[in-house]
């Protein structure tokens, strides 16, 4: 029987890829979940799996995270529950592959309101929080892709080099403050989400996709010991060190070819 922990942890994006893994791999440390996303049915599914086998609290939340009234409601509520929310995982996003001028306007900015206005909102939200108490603990996903601008993903990696260089930048405003953050930057991996983005995948990318479990379990590992960020996956290590030493007009037209084929 799993050890139940009294801490709780928030997971964004939980109904699927990442954010379902992370649900799962705190479950099973014992922690007790509140699990925020749009799609009841599959929360209320998953919650449903992480009771029976864990014998852990699940509170399931369907927020629209794109609405900033709702993250500020999502916090009153948990609030007038007495949740005190001690480790957020910050996941939601949304991405699309494509030239920037064939696609509509707006779904540019939902993406910008998702990955980027969306995120900031839930995280100063929760920070205040865990800054009052002296202790807490922040996990921001990013991208690979937070490393190059990349064609055909103009919006979504500009998007995520925000999400690394604010987590970066909270890292050292907030480590004062006894409240730990730290940015996980993953490479391709099978959630599902290259579908979503309606993404090609070229056969290089198929060779180098890594699992949902070993990206969350980097993620949580590098969040315990306080680390700044993590790029999981020795590929995907090689290709920020490729970031970091070759010509910025290279790397970027290398990986613009990896990633459209």
């Amino acid at each position: 029987m799993t050890e139940v922990n009294n801490s709780w942890v928030l997971v964004t994006g939980a109904s699927s890829g990442f954010g379902e893994e992370f649900a799962r791999q705190y479950a099973a440390q014992g922690h007790s979940l509140v699990l925020v996303a749009r799609r009841l049915d599959r929360l209320q599914k998953l919650a449903e799996t992480l009771r029976e086998q864990y014998h852990v609290n699940v509170v399931v939340e369907q927020v629209d995270l794109s609405q900033v009234a709702a993250i500020v409601q999502l916090h009153e509520r948990l609030r007038e529950r007495g949740i005190t929310v001690d480790i957020l995982i910050n996941n939601a996003g949304h991405g699309l592959q494509g030239p920037f001028l064939d696609r509509q306007v707006d779904a540019a900015l939902e993406m910008v309101q998702l990955d980027i206005a969306s995120l900031t909102a839930v995280t100063h939200v929760f920070a205040q929080d865990m800054r009052k108490r002296g202790r807490g603990k922040i996990l921001l996903v990013a991208s690979l892709l937070a490393y190059y601008s990349v064609q055909n993903f103009a919006v979504y990696a500009a998007s995520k080099r925000y999400v690394l260089s604010l987590g970066e930048a909270l890292h050292h405003e907030l480590k004062r403050d006894g409240v730990t953050v730290t940015v996980l930057c993953p490479g391709m991996s099978d959630t599902g989400f290259a579908q979503a983005a309606q993404q090609k995948l070229t056969p290089m990318l198929k060779r180098v996709m890594m699992q949902p479990a070993p990206v969350v379990r980097a993620g949580i590992r590098a969040l315990g010991s306080g680390r700044i960020s993590v790029v999981p996956g020795f590929a995907n290590k090689a290709v920020v060190m490729l970031a970091r030493t070759t010509p910025r007009w290279l790397n970027q037209t290398i990986f613009s070819r990896v990633m459209n084929g």
